[in-house]
């Protein structure tokens, strides 16, 4: 296990498991950002695999990703290797699985979301709380209205507030809600994907998501642009970094 992120592998070689092992915020941060995307480029040549587990050490998936990181000076590097991340996960050529529990927010969610399919504890709390801090979820912002109702998922991107696992699943934000949800991606690995062609469910998965990777990819392309280039100009996208990280309360000016 390495120091941010547990690789292990199961059912006899055939399900790769990364485990956030940073408990018990598991943030997303650079470190981990990076820990990710070296183990699913790894991954990607690995042809006895038929699937991908993302899981989580402690009680949390994740709270989010590193505030620090969104400061103006850095948040650049750090949406571009979020976002490649993320766009290495829509093209993961097998199916990825995420498990959830207890709170899974923002960048959290974000990647949660890249996966094919999220399995989470009935209460398990998921959100995009960005707007508190006066910024909006850009990879968020293109992958949940993909998942479900467009209104309910505009109303968490605007609100910021979350939503227990029961009421994602019943909302399609999450695929299934099982209270050991890490046991129950496992057995469906075991039943449905580990008895397949792992070469044909290769092609399977590319005929599957094809145009949708695409259109991901561009509006991954279009939000990023919009963070960096206009809202981070803005002084209260500024403030309400700052003040989180000052633990006081943001004074909005509205520009």
């Amino acid at each position: 296990m390495s120091e941010v992120l547990g690789i292990t592998k199961a059912l006899d070689g055939t399900l790769l498991r990364l485990r956030l092992n940073r408990p018990k915020a598991n943030i997303v941060d650079a470190e981990m950002i990076a820990a990710l995307d070296a183990a699913f480029a790894e991954a990607e040549d690995n042809h006895d695999l038929v699937a991908v587990l993302v899981e989580a050490e402690g009680s949390h998936f994740s709270f989010g990703a590193s505030v620090e990181e969104h400061l103006p000076d850095s948040c650049a590097e750090m949406l571009g290797s979020l976002h490649a991340l993320v766009r290495r996960m829509l093209e993961f050529p097998l199916p990825v699985l995420v498990a959830v529990r207890g709170q899974c927010l923002g960048g959290g969610l974000e990647v949660a979301m890249a996966g094919h399919m999220i399995y989470a504890a009935p209460d398990a709390k998921l959100g995009q709380p960005e707007m508190m801090l006066g910024v909006f979820a850009p990879a968020a912002s293109c992958l949940m209205p993909e998942r479900m109702d467009r209104a309910l998922a505009e109303d968490l991107l605007y609100s910021g507030r979350s939503i227990n696992g029961e009421g994602a699943g019943k909302a399609g934000l999450v695929d299934v809600v099982d209270p050991d949800p890490e046991a129950a991606a496992i057995a469906y690995v075991e039943a449905h994907l580990k008895p397949k062609s792992a070469s044909s469910l290769r092609m399977a998965v590319r005929a599957a998501r094809a145009e949708f990777c695409l259109r991901m990819k561009a509006r991954l392309d279009e939000v990023e642009a919009l963070y960096l280039n206009e809202l981070m100009s803005t002084r209260d996208a500024v403030e309400g970094l700052e003040a989180f990280l000052a633990k006081r309360s943001a004074k909005w000016e509205n520009r």
